[in-house]
C-alpha cells in the first residue's frame, strides 16, 4: 500500500502556530509597557477578538486606538506586524460595539478570519493571559516586575523569577480497522464529535498521557501510539501534541464527568467535526484512513 508523504501534511502551518505569521511578524518578547501609538490592535473581549469590517473582509483594527477603547490595563506591545506595532489589550465582556466593529468568537462555527489574523489574535490572548497571571509572585505573593528581553517576571521581594506557563496536552485519534473513535463534550455544537484529549500528569510522557486519557474517558485500551504533530492552542495556554493510535481492546464506557458521548464511526461516514483551525481536524482529515506511517514517526 502506498505510504503518504507526511512532510506534505505537517501541522506546522496551522493557525496559532507561529510559523503561519513568521514571515511578517517580529515578536517583542517582553511584558514592558510603552505608551500606545498607531498600529494594529488585538482587542480581546471575553472569548472573542474585536475585528473591523472593511470592503474586502474582516481585519484587526488599525491606526489610532478606537475611541471607545477602555482596556483593563494599558495596551501591551507584543510585536510588529508588517513593520507596525501590534498592541494587545482586553476589554470588559459587556463593552458595546457598533459597526464596523464586531466581536468574532474564537470558536466561531464559520471562520471569517484569515489564518494570520486568527494567529495574531490567539497570540495576543495568550500573552495577555500570562500578563494577568504573573503580576504577583506565586511563592510569596509580592508584586513582580517584567524582566527585560523576556516574557518572564521577577518578584520584588524574594527575587524568584517566573516564566510563561505552557500546559502540554495529548490529543489522539484511535483507529480500529476502518473505524475511528470519536467523543463529544456537552458544550459543543449540536452533533459535533472530536478526539480524546487531556492534560499531561506528573511523571507521564505524552504517549502515556494519550493512553491514560483514552482509558479514563472511554474505557478503551490503545497501542502503537505515534506522534503526528503539535499545535499551539492559546485557550488560554496549551500545547496540543497530536497522536494516532491503534485499538488494543475493551468496550466503550463513557466517563460522564468528562464526555457526553463516545462512539466508533466509519471513516467514510463521519459526524460533524471540529473546525479546520484545530489540530483535531487536521489529524482526522489526514490520518483517519491512513494505513502506513513512515518509520521516522513510529515510536519504539
Amino acid at each position: 500500500m502506498k505510504t503518504t508523504d507526511h512532510s506534505l501534511i505537517s501541522p506546522i502551518n496551522l493557525p496559532f502556530n507561529f510559523n503561519s505569521i513568521s514571515a511578517s511578524f517580529q515578536l517583542c518578547r517582553s511584558l514592558l509597557l510603552e505608551p500606545a501609538e498607531h498600529g494594529h490592535w488585538a482587542i480581546i473581549r471575553g472569548g472573542s477578538i474585536i475585528i473591523k469590517q472593511e470592503n474586502d473582509g474582516f481585519f484587526l483594527p488599525q491606526g489610532a486606538p478606537p475611541a471607545w477603547l477602555n482596556p483593563y490595563q494599558p495596551p501591551l506591545r507584543i510585536g510588529f506586524w508588517h513593520g507596525m506595532p501590534l498592541w494587545a489589550c482586553s476589554i470588559h465582556s459587556d463593552t458595546p460595539l457598533t459597526p464596523p466593529y464586531y466581536a468574532e468568537p474564537f470558536n466561531a462555527e464559520e471562520q471569517r478570519l484569515d489564518m494570520a489574523t486568527l494567529t495574531l489574535a490567539g497570540l495576543a490572548q495568550q500573552v495577555l493571559h500570562w500578563q494577568r497571571h504573573s503580576r504577583f509572585c506565586s511563592r510569596c505573593g509580592s508584586p513582580t516586575v517584567p524582566l527585560p528581553h523576556s516574557w518572564g517576571t521577577r518578584c520584588t521581594s524574594c527575587t524568584v523569577e517566573h516564566y510563561p506557563h505552557i500546559h502540554p496536552c495529548a490529543i489522539v485519534l484511535v483507529k480500529r480497522n476502518n473505524k475511528v473513535l470519536l467523543t463529544r463534550k456537552s458544550g459543543w455544537a449540536p452533533g459535533r464529535f472530536g478526539l480524546v484529549a487531556g492534560f499531561l500528569d506528573f511523571g507521564e510522557s505524552l504517549e502515556e498521557c494519550a493512553i491514560r486519557e483514552v482509558r479514563e474517558e472511554t474505557g478503551i485500551e490503545i497501542c502503537n501510539v505515534r506522534y503526528v504533530g503539535s499545535q499551539n492552542w492559546p485557550f488560554p495556554a496549551q500545547l496540543m501534541a497530536g497522536f494516532v493510535a491503534d485499538y488494543a481492546g475493551g468496550e466503550i464506557v463513557v466517563d460522564r464527568d468528562e464526555l457526553e458521548d463516545a462512539a466508533w464511526f466509519s471513516n467514510d461516514a463521519l459526524p460533524p467535526l471540529p473546525p479546520k483551525r484545530s489540530i483535531a481536524r487536521h489529524i482526522i482529515d489526514n490520518f483517519a484512513v491512513e494505513r502506513c506511517f513512515p518509520q521516522s514517526i513510529l515510536h519504539p
